[in-house]
């Protein structure tokens, strides 16, 4: 019980809840008239998690109410006026045939996904209500109900009513940050609630040491609007039009005297290299465990391409990995050291988690950081102000950080829509 992990309670709940309370208030209004449930299902259906589909679920709803109610007062017309067949086999039999022309008017509309509606309509007229006293009643109480609870469901989901925006803001933060602490991976409350904030034109980055292939891997659904940083700030990404905006470059040369030395301590480079978009990964041999464990695991990714070359003149080698046993990394950077390569890169090393007794040592531009790419994104978008959230909780990762996002992004309660977002 003391590892339990229990989402909390979300703003769509609270809504659901707010919802099914105003239907009840406007039944008590109309003199209990009618059948709230069916402005509560409405209600229901339109709200969701982001904005966008709740316009979809309203016009899905819409166009099958109008198709139920339009064929359940034909049926009642004919089976009561026309056929006085009402409440009897034959009825019965007309009634299941008339769900044809139900379905088939969503064909001809092209709206097949609200054939489910116009059929739940239909039947609840045709069926449920055929023999009161009025069948007729219901008819328009059912359109009532059904277009009011669209209503209520489209403005509790109306961002007007809700919260202030910060759009001006540039917000980023660490990948790591999103991630839940018992299982590494980003959970359904911090996805939803990210997405909902960038739908809502939340400019907001991620920073991270991952190559762009491992970021995506574990990213999930999340739809960023923005270039991400990557590789400990080495280059600048755009996820969506899969390009790189910028990138921090290694001479040729200096790529050479670092892969040179690394041979003489008995070492591979795996060396990044950006052609067209394309980011390479040049290796000479695999030579410990490590390094082929790695290879043969993310080679099977589409976006990586570990190709067994040296690097060519004029290729922009982006970083070089190496990952041998901890003592021979600290002989090769002892060389880089001496050599005074640490002076003109910038290199990273630590030990690794999945290997142990394996160190990593990762080198870079002496100009990469994650401070100046984040520069660089607010200079390409024309923003001025920027935020890192940060969240250093041991136990609740994504959870935590998306709280405190959320404070940031919006800070307070308004009653009508700022378009400005200020």
């Amino acid at each position: 019980m003391k590892n339990l992990n229990l989402p909390p309670v979300g703003a769509r709940i609270l809504k659901s809840t707010a919802g099914v309370v105003i239907c009840y208030i406007i039944y008590i209004l109309r003199g209990n008239q009618g059948t709230p449930f069916y402005s509560m299902l409405a209600v229901l259906w339109c709200l969701q998690p982001y904005s966008s589909r709740t316009l979809t679920m309203a016009l899905q709803r819409t166009i099958g109410t109008l198709i139920g109610v339009t064929y359940g007062l034909i049926t009642l017309l004919l089976e009561i006026y026309v056929l006085r067949i009402y409440n009897s086999p034959a009825g019965y039999i007309f009634t299941s045939l008339m769900i044809i022309p139900v379905l088939y008017t969503t064909v001809l509309m092209k709206k097949k996904n609200a054939s489910y509606f116009s059929c739940v309509v239909f039947l609840s007229i045709a069926v449920i209500h055929i023999s009161d006293a009025n069948p007729f009643i219901f008819v328009a109480n059912r359109f009532f109900e059904t277009f009011s609870g669209i209503a209520i469901g489209g403005i509790l989901n109306s961002e007007s009513i809700i919260r202030k925006k910060d759009r001006e803001t540039l917000f980023a933060a660490e990948f790591d940050d999103l991630l839940n602490k018992t299982d590494g991976r980003i959970d359904d409350y911090t996805q939803i609630e990210l997405n909902r904030m960038l739908e809502e034109k939340m400019k907001f980055t991620l920073t991270t040491m991952r190559t762009p292939a491992t970021l995506i891997s574990e990213l999930g659904s999340v739809n960023l609007n923005m270039p991400v940083i990557v590789m400990n700030g080495a280059a600048l990404y755009d996820i969506k039009n899969n390009t790189y905006s910028k990138a921090y470059i290694i001479s040729n040369d200096t790529c050479t005297r670092i892969r040179e030395t690394a041979e003489k301590c008995g070492m591979n480079c795996f060396t990044n290299v950006l052609s067209d978009d394309t980011l390479m990964i040049l290796y000479d041999r695999l030579i410990n465990e490590a390094e082929k464990s790695i290879y043969s695991s993310l080679r099977k990714s589409p976006l990586r391409n570990y190709i067994n070359r040296e690097p060519l003149e004029q290729e922009n080698i982006i970083y070089m990995m190496i990952i041998d046993k901890t003592e021979k990394t600290e002989m090769l950077c002892s060389l880089l050291d001496e050599t005074g390569e640490n002076s003109r890169l910038k290199i990273v090393t630590y030990p690794s988690d999945e290997y142990q007794g394996y160190s990593y040592i990762k080198i870079y531009n002496k100009n990469v950081s994650k401070e100046n790419m984040i520069r660089k994104l607010m200079e390409e978008n024309g923003i001025s102000e920027y935020k890192n959230i940060s969240d250093n909780s041991e136990k609740s990762g994504g959870r935590s950080f998306i709280k405190k996002l959320k404070k940031q992004f919006e800070p307070g309660f308004i009653f009508v829509h700022n378009r400005s977002g200020k």
